[in-house]
Order: structure tokens, then sequence, then C-alpha cells
């Protein structure tokens, strides 16, 4: 832990100048090469981007990588799980259906992180329904140039527009066993993501925020309170994603990163104008999803409250 933060605190303050989703992803390899942590790498990839959507792009995939530590780190990834329909379990519709010795894929995700970039996709499909009438969800990983895979480009968000999504249908794409990944789609994996991205983009934030600190001469009490929580995010990101504990605690964490951002808001007249316009149009990016943490924080006060600690469900 003790390279990062040297890197953080002592580390080149002028990132390069990142001009395509490519460039970020050659300098978030090079990166991979000296940061085998997850957490490490998303913390160096957002201190040495140019802007925030490309610290978030890190936070990601950084977000991939410790929640599929098996998946070549040297090709991009994406995560496929938001349907027409939303992407609560209930919503997915994508299907996984046995052929023979292979698995047939056919569905449609709507909106795909990196998806024009990934090489790999790893889709959350149904295999059809349990006793109960929940869906039984499965995770596929399918190269993105496999046959019968269709990635169309969306238009740029209008908040960071350098990061790509698309809309990807799976057309009878054959999918060999070794390529389902074991265990329930949605507990084991989708579930979890969504606590593991929390903790990887915040860490990412907060180095790019550390870089802008430095660069921009803020006051060392301002610099410190954010590398004391790098300190505390990094932790969390080691927990059990699934415990109502680690949920508690990041809700917490994330309260304190607000409050951190508030008392920086009158230190922005000092960054330079195309990162503090940026700025201005980007931070809309840290309020997605706010109504599922809400509701994770939510279950975890009830389970904490109701029994012993452990994982909990948003279902």
């Amino acid at each position: 832990m003790n390279d990062v933060l040297s890197f953080l605190v002592a580390g080149s303050v002028t990132p390069p100048v990142l001009d395509s989703v490519d460039a970020w992803w050659r300098q978030h390899l090079e990166l991979t090469r000296r940061y085998s942590v997850p957490a490490d790498l998303a913390l160096a990839g957002g201190f040495r981007a140019d802007r925030l959507g490309y610290a978030f792009a890190s936070g990601y995939h950084a977000a991939l990588r410790s929640l599929f530590p098996r998946l070549p780190a040297d090709r991009p990834t994406a995560l496929c799980a938001t349907e027409p329909m939303g992407g609560h379990p209930s919503a997915i519709q994508t299907r996984l259906a046995s052929v023979g010795s292979k698995w047939k894929l056919t569905g449609e995700k709507s909106f795909v992180t990196l998806g024009t970039r990934a090489e790999l996709l790893l889709v959350v499909a149904s295999e059809g329904q349990d006793p109960q009438g929940r869906n039984r969800l499965r995770l596929v990983v399918v190269d993105a140039k496999r046959a019968g895979v269709h990635v169309t480009a969306l238009p740029e968000l209008p908040f960071v527009p350098e990061v790509p999504h698309a809309e990807v249908k799976f057309e009878d794409v054959l999918v060999s066993p070794d390529e389902v990944l074991p265990g329930d789609g949605y507990v084991r994996y989708l579930k979890p993501f969504r606590t593991v991205e929390d903790c990887h983009v915040h860490l990412a934030l907060l180095g790019w925020l550390l870089q802008v600190a430095r660069r921009s001469g803020w006051p060392e009490p301002v610099r410190e309170e954010l590398l004391a929580l790098v300190i505390l995010m990094r932790g969390l990101s080691l927990a059990d994603p699934e415990d109502a504990t680690t949920h508690l605690a990041l809700g917490g964490a994330l309260e304190l990163a607000r409050q951190a951002l508030e008392r920086c808001e009158p230190l922005w007249t000092s960054v330079d104008a195309s990162t503090r316009e940026r700025w201005a149009r980007d931070r809309r990016l840290l309020g997605v999803a706010g109504k599922v943490r809400a509701k994770r924080l939510e279950v975890a006060r009830a389970r904490i409250a109701s029994g012993p600690t452990g994982p909990s469900s948003t279902d």
C-alpha cells in the first residue's frame, strides 16, 4: 500500500493528455504492470487521469478485476446487465439455453459501459425460473467479436462523454461450458459488484482529486483529508462486499467523501479552466445510482437491527 500512497503524494502531478478511450486504456494497461491490487490500480489510474471520465473508467475496470480476478488483465472488459426493462434480476430476459454440449445466448443489453471498447463481455442471463418463479441467473464470458454479438454505440452522455456506452444484442451466440461461470449470477456476481464498483470508482475519484489538489496548490490539511479518505475507502474495498457491516461503513465513507467535496468547493477557483469546467460538467456522475446506495444502506441497517450480521438481500 505504501507504494501507491507514495505515488499519490510524490508522483508527477502533470497527467498525460488522454485524447481517446484508446489512450486511456494504454495508460491503464501500463499501470496494471505496477499495481496488482485492484484498489491500488484504481487509485493510480485516477491520479494519472487528466479528467474525471477516465478516472471513472479506471475505477470501473479495477472493480471488474477485483470481482473477476481470473480474467485476463490485458483485455478491456464490460459488464452487461441492464436491459430495456431495467437492471433488477426480475427484468433480465436475456436467455441462456442448453444446446447439446454447449449453450446458446440470446437477448439484448441496453446500456453497457465501455461497451464499444470491450473485448470481453460479462453477460448476465437467465436460464429459467426456480420453483418460486424467480429468475435463475448465470454469468457468461463472451468474446465481443464472436458471431452473433452486435455492438452499437450509444450517444454521448451529457457528463463524462469520453466514456463510451453501447447497446449489445446477442443472436444465438454459442457459448462453451467453461465460459459459464459457476454460482448464481446475481448473488455471486451482479449484487456484490454494486458495492465493489462504488469502492473502486470512489478510490479513482480520490486519486484524481489528490492530483488536482497538489497541482492547484490546495491547502495541506485538505490534501491530508483526501489521503485519509483514500485509506478508509481502500480498506472497505478489501472487505466482504456482501456483508451488512461493509454496507454500513461504506455508507458512512460515502457521506464523508460528499462532505469533503463540499468543503473543497471554494478551492476550484484555483484550478485551471479546462479541468474546472469539466468538473462542473462531470460531477453529476457522483449522483448516479444514489437510490441504489440508499436502498443498500437501508437494508443493511435493518439487517443489523434484526439479528446477526452477514450477507444481506436487496431483493
